[in-house]
């Protein structure tokens, strides 16, 4: 009788351990599926349990602090980033209305009667008037490009006959510092759902920076998949410069008239459109390749 009270025992008791971990493994499940949609999702809602594990409940807990915590950072962090790009947005067109008048009277100074000297100075401050131009300019495309997270449309553009438009609006400013654009497309027309200018700024902007950084060629190439890569020697270029070409108002010495901007946007309206682009130096070439994968792809 003893042998077999023993023996049910024994089983009830783990019979309980086996539920006890059932239950753990439930709650455990419970918390990492509740975890991942707090993270995903902007709200308030804290991680609820109805199990009474104390431990389940106590992991639940501090879950829950450090996600107010993380709440309450990344509301700062956006607050922040809002104000900030509304700051270069008020810096930009208040610099517009001083620049407009300094190009003014350099064009009257222009007209007046001057010495080699004078001629030499007002030279020196139209160029960086120039520079300063381009900057401001920029500076209000990026905080335009920043701000429209929520507004970009998508439709169907045909990458084959936006990217022969891109190099066709360059083609002149391409001869005339000396190179001659290569172009390779594939017989079938690449169509993904991209924002028709959007993808003309990106295009723009990376055919510009070779026109900075080319030591006298340049290619675009882009693949069925929808991978496009542009191409230029550029030996002033090394490794750790061309992976920083995307930082925000990094600049080469070689880039002539350079803001640091241009690749900037293009990387920000790229990711923006769900896209890829990174861009790589090797044996004097930089290449920025771009990737835009068909929507089953993704």
């Amino acid at each position: 009788m003893l042998p077999w009270l023993l023996c049910g025992l024994l089983a009830a008791v783990v019979l309980t351990l086996c539920l006890r971990l059932y239950l753990l493994q439930k709650s455990m499940d419970e918390i990492t599926a509740q975890l991942g949609e707090r993270l995903a999702s902007d709200t308030n809602n804290p991680i609820f349990l109805p199990t009474r594990d104390a431990h389940a409940r106590r992991l639940a807990g501090a879950l829950n602090v450090q996600l107010r915590q993380l709440r309450r950072q990344r509301q700062r962090y956006e607050n922040g980033d809002r104000e900030l790009k509304e700051a270069v947005t008020n810096i930009s067109h208040d610099l517009r209305t001083p620049l407009t008048a300094i190009c003014g009277y350099l064009e009257l100074l222009d007209r007046a009667d001057k010495t080699p000297e004078l001629e030499r100075y007002l030279a020196l401050i139209a160029d960086r008037a120039e520079a300063m131009g381009r900057l401001t300019e920029e500076l209000l495309r990026y905080s335009v490009a920043a701000s429209l997270e929520d507004e970009i449309t998508l439709e169907p553009v045909d990458l084959n006959a936006a990217l022969e438009q891109a190099v066709a609006s360059f083609y002149g400013a391409l001869v005339e510092g000396g190179i001659t654009p290569a172009v390779s497309l594939p017989q079938e027309r690449v169509v993904r759902p991209l924002n028709p200018s959007s993808v003309s700024r990106v295009f723009g902007n990376i055919i510009g920076n070779a026109l900075k950084y080319s030591d006298g060629d340049f290619s675009a190439a882009l693949c069925e998949d929808g991978t496009l890569i542009f191409s230029n020697s550029a030996r002033a270029l090394d490794p750790v410069s061309a992976a920083r070409l995307f930082d925000r108002f990094y600049t080469v010495e070689t880039g002539r008239g350079s803001t640091g901007l241009g690749l900037s946007i293009a990387k920000l309206l790229t990711e923006r459109m769900g896209g890829a682009i990174q861009a790589e130096h090797r044996d004097g070439r930089l290449s920025i390749t771009l990737r835009f994968p068909a929507p089953n792809e993704h």
